[in-house]
Formats: structure tokens, C-alpha cells, sequence
């Protein structure tokens, strides 16, 4: 079975990592640890994007050298993705020689075949979003002023005139339109395809990829007055490193590629085209989540309100922020990151729903069964536990098509049905008349329990397995229950 390859964007080390990396790394491992869950070899790849303009900006302004200010930034995010319990399986840099030697062999290729040729570059170049814009793009705006037209960005443009290598992107324009007709499922999610597809239907240029102004780069071979564009660079992170094993067949073509939707037409445009140039099989999917703005603002590095996921891990713990972040919006939205949302859902969803669950049934279970653990169930011993395991094709539905907060919605439904069934029962008062239907009613919520706990792992791994060791998930021939504190005490 092929591994299902799936990847984050690599990040850019021009600053330090905040929530807007964390959500798209987050929701790259949850859709991982599922697939790993059901079965499936899994290949996460994340890194770090270290070359181009603004880089060395950044390190000259650090006082440190591009490479070991790339250092510094690269091992933060890392670090970040431990903290986080990210379970990657390769993490490059474009900074390593496994990446820039064959990024050199790829632009070598496209040179001998013709998709890239020599020529002179006029326009307008942002070193922000490190974008080239054309004049039509770069329209002078009411003050005459030149901005990047990114909405998100608008800051001035440079007036560039240069010697550069060019892709031949206006050659793709039709095979790119064939692929996205005959694989519906290319652009992720539906709602952004049109953007795309007006793009492209409007016309391809052809697009400079290589600077002489910029010597924080890989060298053109041949050429080494020339660095490759820091986009031409990034983008073939993603071959360049499966290639460095021995299981690029087994690895390669990508099964998604997570991006944030500033970043989706280089995703879905340009690097099809540079695929479809090199001769290799295009990705399954991209797929561009959303936005987050913080307390209704965007978040930028002027307002000062980049939230530093550190900051709420240490309030709410790892799980209860990987929670948040897939629950609050639906994977593809946009969304508005707040204290205050954060501590109703901790408190109403995590603490009280989930956690004073699995609190009363550890109590019950120890007080009116001593303890004792069911062992494997009968058929229809546990309507409960089955009703729940029914609902698994749905839930594996909505992993697979990234919808997360659908998922947790749908696990959510059953930690309200066990809860209301708790309060319907009322074992406490049951046990005084029927301790048989009382065992049998606990034994049916710790089955149901356990369930729950293997549909949470993906999205709270530390949270499942203290759910697991409580309610003896890995056992089948009993045991005891295992008494332990709140999993989310209130915050206040």
C-alpha cells in the first residue's frame, strides 16, 4: 500500500513561528495520526523555507549571518512541533544539501528542455510576499504609489529591471485547465476552486525565476551569477525530499498538500506546472484553509497581536489548543482566534462535557463495581458502545474529506447522548434496586468511553491516552479502573 503522503507548507524563517503555523501543522498531524490510525503507512513531511530577500534582511538586521539566523528560526519551529506533539516523518530545510542539489538538477532539466530560457525582466517585485507583479498587476493607485496587489500585504513595490531565467508557465495553461476538469477533487475546497480556475483561464505568464540582486540562494548551475527563486526553490521541497530516500515510489505523488490560501495559487498553478514539465505525476489534492484573526483584527506584526501558541499551552494545555483551533471554524473558513471562545469551549466542551463524563463514570465504576472493568462484550450486550461504533463510517467521511470540525461535531453528539443517557439512567439510584443493570449500563459507558477516547487521539493525543489508561482501553479481559485528576480543570 502506497504511503499517503501529505505536507505542510515549508514556513519562512523571517520570524518566529506563531498560531497561524501551528493550526496548519496541527491539522497536517491530526489527518496523519488518523490515516495511521486506520491502517495506513503515512508520510508527513513540514520544514523551513530559508532563502530570498527578505531573509537576508531579517539576519542583517539580527546582526547575524542569513544561515545562522535560519538556524535559530528553523530550530524554533521544531521545537514548536515537539511541544505540540506534531509526529513528522521528514522535516527539511532548503537550506540543506539534499534540497539544493537537486533543486540545481530540476532547473538543469527545464533549461535542456526549453520550459526555462534566458531573458530580461521588467516589473515590479514585492520582498514581503517575495512576489514578482507585473505592470498591469502593479497599477499606480490613487497616489500614484505602486503597492502589492495582495490585500494582505499593500506595501511598496520595487521597480525591477534585471537579467533572469524565466518557466515557461504560459505553456501549461491549457493542460492545467484539462487536469483540473478531469480531477474534481484537485482543488480543495470546492468554494476556492473558481478563484483558480479564473486565473488561469484568464491567461499564464511566463514567470521569473531567478534573481542577480539576491545572493541568499541556491546558485543557477552554469550561472552562479544568478540564485534561483526563492519559490522555484520552496516549491520542490516536496520531491526533493522523498527523493532523498530509498521510497520515492512508495512516497510520491503527494495525497494532499495543506497550504494557507495566500500562498494556494503557487500550490495549484505554478507547481502543477513545473510538475507536468519534469515529467512527474501531479498531487491528489491542495487544499487552502482560511484565515485567523485575533479579537476580530488581522493579525500583523504592527497590530502586535501574533499569538504565540506557547502562551496558550501554557494557560490550556497542548490538547485543549489542538482542539480549539479544528473545532472553532471549519477547515477551509475563516476564523477569529479570542480568549474568551477559547475559555468557553475549554470549559463547556472540554471540562464539563468530556471531562466530568469520564470523571463520574471512573466514580461510579469504582464505588457501585469496585472497580471492575468489563471484559469483551457479547452481541447486544452494549447498545450504547454499538450505536457509537456505527457512526464510524461517517466520522472516517469527514476525516477524509479534511472536514475536522465536522468530526469533532460528530464525536461531540456522542459525548451528549452518553451524558444524557448517564442522567437518564441514574445508576445511583439504580444500583439500590437493579446492581445488575447497573453493571451492565457502567460496562456499556466504559465500552462507549473507549471509543471516544480512539476517535479523540488524532485531535488530542495526551487526552486519549489518559482516557485510555483510566478506563483500561488497551485491555479486553478486565481490570480495574484507574481513579486519576480532572482532565480539564475549569478555568476561571
Amino acid at each position: 500500500m502506497k504511503r499517503f503522503y501529505l505536507t505542510t507548507p515549508l514556513y519562512y524563517v523571517n520570524a518566529p513561528p506563531h498560531i497561524g503555523h501551528a493550526y496548519t501543522t496541527i491539522a497536517a498531524d491530526v489527518l496523519a495520526r488518523f490515516w495511521r490510525s486506520a491502517g495506513r503507512p503515512v508520510h508527513l513531511l513540514t520544514g523551513t523555507d530559508e532563502h530570498g530577500l527578505k531573509i537576508e534582511q531579517a539576519a542583517a538586521a539580527a546582526g547575524l549571518s542569513p544561515l545562522r539566523f535560519s538556524d535559530n528560526i528553523s530550530a524554533q519551529f521544531k521545537e514548536l512541533w515537539d511541544h505540540l506533539d506534531i509526529r513528522y516523518d521528514d522535516f527539511i530545510r532548503t537550506t540543506e544539501p539534499r534540497h539544493e542539489t537537486r533543486v540545481q538538477e530540476c532547473f538543469s532539466k527545464l533549461l535542456k528542455s526549453g520550459d526555462v530560457f534566458k531573458g530580461l525582466y521588467r516589473g515590479f517585485y514585492c520582498v514581503s510576499d517575495e512576489t514578482y507583479w507585473t505592470e498591469t498587476d502593479a497599477a499606480p493607485d490613487e497616489k500614484g504609489r505602486r503597492l502589492c496587489p495582495n490585500p494582505e500585504c499593500r506595501k511598496p513595490l520595487q521597480a525591477v529591471e534585471e537579467e533572469s531565467y524565466f518557466f515557461r508557465l504560459s505553456k501549461y495553461q491549457q493542460p492545467l485547465l484539462k487536469h483540473y476538469r478531469d480531477n474534481p477533487g484537485f482543488l480543495k475546497p470546492s468554494h476556492r476552486a473558481n478563484e483558480i480556475l479564473r486565473f488561469v483561464e484568464g491567461g499564464l505568464q511566463d514567470t521569473a525565476i531567478s534573481r542577480t540582486k539576491v545572493k541568499w540562494g541556491i546558485p543557477v548551475p552554469g550561472d552562479e551569477a544568478h540564485t534561483v527563486y526563492v519559490w522555484f526553490d520552496a516549491l520542490l521541497n516536496y520531491v526533493t525530499a522523498p527523493q532523498s530516500s530509498d521510497a520515492f515510489a512508495d512516497i510520491w505523488p503527494a495525497d494532499v498538500h495543506i497550504v494557507g490560501k495566500e500562498i494556494y495559487r503557487f500550490h495549484a498553478v505554478t507547481w502543477p506546472a513545473m510538475l507536468m514539465a519534469l515529467g512527474l505525476p501531479l498531487p491528489k489534492s491542495v487544499f487552502a484553509h482560511g484565515w485567523w484573526t485575533v479579537e476580530g483584527k488581522k493579525m500583523s506584526k504592527s497590530q502586535g497581536n501574533f499569538v504565540d501558541p506557547r502562551a496558550v499551552t501554557n494557560e490550556f494545555g497542548v490538547d485543549a489548543l489542538r482542539y480549539f483551533l479544528l473545532r472553532e471554524m471549519p477547515f477551509g473558513n475563516d476564523g477569529d482566534f479570542s480568549q474568551a471562545s477559547l475559555k468557553k469551549r475549554y470549559n463547556a466542551e472540554l471540562g464539563n462535557d468530556l471531562g466530568n463524563l469520564l470523571n463520574r463514570t471512573v466514580d461510579m465504576v469504582d464505588r457501585y463495581l469496585a472497580g471492575e472493568l468489563p471484559r469483551r462484550a457479547a452481541p447486544g450486550e452494549s447498545p450504547l458502545a454499538q450505536e457509537l461504533s456505527a457512526k464510524q463510517p461517517l466520522l472516517s467521511s469527514r476525516m477524509e474529506e479534511l472536514d475536522f470540525s465536522g468530526a469533532l461535531g460528530l464525536i461531540w453528539e456522542a459525548i451528549g447522548r452518553l451524558n444524557a443517557e448517564v442522567n437518564a439512567q441514574a445508576p445511583w439510584k439504580l444500583v439500590k434496586t437493579d446492581p445488575a443493570a447497573t453493571q451492565r449500563f457502567l460496562f456499556d459507558l466504559v465500552r462507549s468511553l473507549r471509543i471516544i477516547g480512539g476517535w479523540l487521539e488524532p485531535f488530542m493525543p495526551q487526552t486519549s491516552a489518559k482516557m485510555q489508561a483510566q478506563l483500561g482501553m488497551r485491555q479486553t479481559d478486565g481490570g480495574k479502573i484507574q481513579k486519576a485528576p480532572l482532565l480539564f480543570p475549569r478555568k476561571l
